[in-house]
């Protein structure tokens, strides 16, 4: 008798022995298992609804009163209750978008440079510490940039940037007025740090998983190693990188007190992108608690509806851009 002939028998037994001992358990298991799940994941579909319902109800006044008004008006003036959310609108935007323009390309060489650069004792060391930046609480960002960074900014990177893009017809607006240190640009800095280890780590992780006879191939065709990164890794890894920058857009988006520290916290739109301004949740964060009057405390909860729409906008951009790749990948 083979093995194969010994074996198969002993494996037959064992599974009838299993299946007579616990069939009936088993499927009492996975009823229950199936229904826990269900509840859990509309446990999670009941809660959002609450957060949707809560927000449109507090946010019902002020909407009301001022109608669309409210997203295209710059004045926020609490003591004759006229309020505006296009300033905070434009602020949030902006500074996520100049985190964006600054964090992506710095954690697209990160990574790169810990997955196909970097010593192997240097390796651990450096994703370690890059990952730590995201333990570091915002407020202690936002001490930081108001004490550290922003005096830095003022000093060295602001009127290096008023001397020369300053004078650069067309855009010199964006770069125009005195060397504040505080201010939008400061702002966008402070969140391209903090979402630079949640982007760059998701980027790693996935160039990670890029099989070595793809890149090995590649340079055995004689590919410089450049090549391989842009024709090769980016290619095989795109719908996990855009998946981490959209989770970096999410972070800064919604980011409140390192943005409350260092954008000056004025309720107007500057052309300069130097000068001070707000966001939606630095809004939410200074004036909440001092809110007098249903009107005003609406106004303030109809900005974080709002937040929520562009967030939500955002991320359902995101999960329709990742089947779009995915589709592609798949023909």
């Amino acid at each position: 008798m083979t093995l194969q002939e010994q074996t198969v028998p002993a494996d037959i037994t064992v599974v009838e022995r299993i299946a007579e001992r616990g069939g009936r358990a088993g499927s009492i298991g996975d009823v229950v298992f199936r229904a826990l799940t269900f509840l859990f994941a509309l446990l999670v579909l009941l809660i959002l609804g609450g957060v949707i319902v809560a927000l449109i109800e507090g946010a019902w006044p002020a909407l009301r009163t001022f109608g669309f008004s409210f997203v295209v008006t710059e004045v926020w003036n609490p003591v004759t209750e006229k309020f505006g959310a296009l300033a905070p609108i434009y602020g949030t935007l902006v500074t996520s978008a100049i985190a964006m323009l600054v964090g992506i390309p710095v954690a697209f060489g990160v990574a790169v440079f810990i997955t196909e650069i970097c010593p192997l004792w240097l390796k651990r060391p450096l994703a370690t510490m890059i990952e730590l930046l995201a333990a570091i609480p915002s407020i202690i960002y936002g001490i930081w940039g108001l004490f550290v960074f922003a005096p830095f900014v003022q000093q060295y990177i602001q009127p290096a940037i008023i001397d020369t893009l300053g004078q650069v017809p067309g855009i010199g607006a964006l770069f125009a007025g005195p060397p504040l240190g505080i201010g939008v640009l400061t702002a966008g800095f402070i969140l391209a740090i903090m979402v630079l280890p949640f982007i760059s780590s998701i980027m790693r992780d996935v160039f990670e998983t890029v099989p070595p006879m793809l890149k090995e191939s590649a340079y055995g065709l004689g590919a410089t190693r450049g090549e391989v990164v842009w024709q090769v890794v980016l290619p095989y890894t795109r719908i996990g990188v855009v998946g981490g920058i959209m989770l970096g857009l999410g972070r800064a988006l919604g980011e409140t007190m390192a943005v409350t520290f260092v954008i000056g916290n004025a309720h107007r739109i500057s052309a300069s992108i130097l000068q001070p301004g707000t966001t939606i949740s630095a809004s939410l964060a200074n004036e909440f608690t001092e809110a007098f009057g249903d009107l005003y405390r609406s106004s303030l909860i109809a900005l974080g509806f709002i937040l929520f729409i562009i967030t939500f906008i955002v991320l359902a951009i995101a999960k329709l851009m990742l089947l779009e790749l995915q589709k592609r990948a798949g023909s």
